[in-house]
């Protein structure tokens, strides 16, 4: 690993992805699984199991999540609503160094925000630069969720759910121009649920505090044909 941070190989989909939320299914069986399992100290004792797997076409990047989860809540239905407060799961890809990076966060029901951020600091508790992606973005990154789009009241007995997704490239170059899939990328992923009855902040790469956007704690990225 590069400066002690973990490594991803994405490999180009051999088949297409059905966006059915299958994790052993024709798509997914064959693609490597890394798990979201370096929670913070102030997360409650529930950390659930999160699994990940990645891959790409010539049009953008998919992904899927596996979630062993308890205390499930999702009450966020809007795009760019508070999705984090909910059961959570989150994808930060940075394709250019010095261009800034973006967050995608979907709660369990899929409900989405997106935004470009260019600089992460905070001032009166907004981030200091970044552009919050427009409304045609909630239509062009298609998604599958195995839950209802709300569960409330909170499900508290054992569940497995999970979110799939994809992210045409043409989003991220939209802001940043073209994209370039043979240099490495910087990333994160994540587990939340803020405003859980047990509430968690699991990352990928762990990060040295409790901030999902610290850049320079993003693990490497590489795309592979």
């Amino acid at each position: 690993m590069l400066s002690g941070l973990p490594e991803y190989v994405i490999h180009m989909v051999e088949a297409q992805p059905e966006m059915t939320g299958k994790w052993e299914g024709p798509s997914w069986s064959k693609v490597a699984a890394r798990d979201i399992d370096h929670y913070r100290p102030e997360s409650s004792p529930h950390r659930p199991v999160t699994r990940f797997k990645l891959q790409y076409d010539r049009r953008g990047l998919y992904g899927i999540f596996k979630v062993k989860d308890r205390f499930v809540r999702c009450i966020h239905t809007d795009y760019q609503s508070d999705v984090f407060k909910d059961s959570c799961v989150e994808i930060f890809l940075q394709p250019k160094v010095g261009q800034g990076y973006f967050n995608f966060e979907f709660n369990c029901g899929g409900a989405l925000l997106a935004y470009h951020i260019l600089d992460p600091s905070r001032s009166n508790g907004k981030f200091r630069d970044y552009v919050v992606l427009s409304g045609e973005t909630d239509s062009l990154i298609k998604r599958f969720h195995s839950t209802p789009v709300t569960v409330d009241p909170e499900h508290l007995k054992p569940m497995d759910w999970y979110l799939e997704f994809f992210i045409p490239f043409s989003v991220m170059e939209n802001h940043v121009g073209p994209i370039n899939r043979e240099e490495a990328w910087r990333g994160n992923l994540f587990k939340c649920g803020d405003e859980t009855s047990q509430p968690h902040w699991g990352a990928w790469s762990p990060v040295d505090e409790l901030d999902f956007h610290r850049p320079a704690n993003f693990g490497h990225l590489y795309f592979t044909s």
